[in-house]
């Protein structure tokens, strides 16, 4: 029997991660028009309004109900403004594994929204979900994903050699694919264990409905 991940908000010191909403549209475009996600993901550039409709409307809802992942919207705790996205996919119930991936806005980076949004997510997981395994993948050259990565405790396990697809932009403007490795990465619940506290506090975990 498929399992799915329930409707959910986590609170942290300065974050809530909640369900995509229609309301998340603009913000959501503009993040996904940025020229490192460009860079480092498969979202398609330009990135329009419709597709993030597309996004928060049929396949965040079809891919939770599915069984298969779960989206949440990272938004400021004070201003409830957009700060990022956190994605869970691939997940195997069976084996209570699931892949992490993580979005910021440009304006957000530097503040250790991702790390905090991950980490608070990674908990939820363990403790409430009794997941036993997160797995994160980062290109090669990503050193930004990387380092959000070992802060929050991920143990790297190898390459994947030439396994990842990144774009670059040509002088004309155009994306380009460029092969690269990737970087695997795991986390344990028992890796949690030497994180300090401080950069999550997943006090409360709240159904969505609930969640004002």
């Amino acid at each position: 029997m498929t399992s799915t991940f329930p409707d959910i908000s986590i609170s942290t010191e300065r974050l809530v991660l909640r369900a995509l909403d229609e309301d998340d549209v603009p913000s959501l475009a503009a993040m996904m028009n940025d020229e490192q996600v460009g860079a480092w993901t498969d979202v398609p550039q330009p990135y329009t309004e419709d597709a993030a409709r597309t996004w928060i409307t049929q396949y965040a809802p079809t891919e939770r109900t599915a069984g298969r992942g779960l989206d949440l919207a990272v938004t400021e705790f004070l201003t409830q403004r957009l700060v990022g996205i956190v994605q869970l996919a691939k997940t195997n119930w069976h084996v209570r594994s699931t892949e992490l991936s993580y979005v910021i806005a440009p304006w957000a980076r530097g503040e250790g929204y991702a790390s905090e949004a991950a980490l608070a997510t990674a908990r939820w997981l363990f403790r409430d979900q009794k997941f036993e395994r997160i797995e994160l993948r980062t290109a090669a050259d990503n050193t930004a994903s990387q380092q959000v990565a070992q802060k929050i405790g991920c143990i790297s396990e190898g390459v994947l050699r030439n396994a990842c697809i990144a774009h670059t932009r040509t002088e004309d403007g155009r994306w380009v694919d460029v092969r690269t490795d990737f970087i695997v990465w795991s986390l344990l619940p028992e890796d949690l264990d030497g994180v300090g506290d401080e950069l999550a506090d997943t006090g409360g975990f709240t159904s969505f409905s609930d969640w004002n």
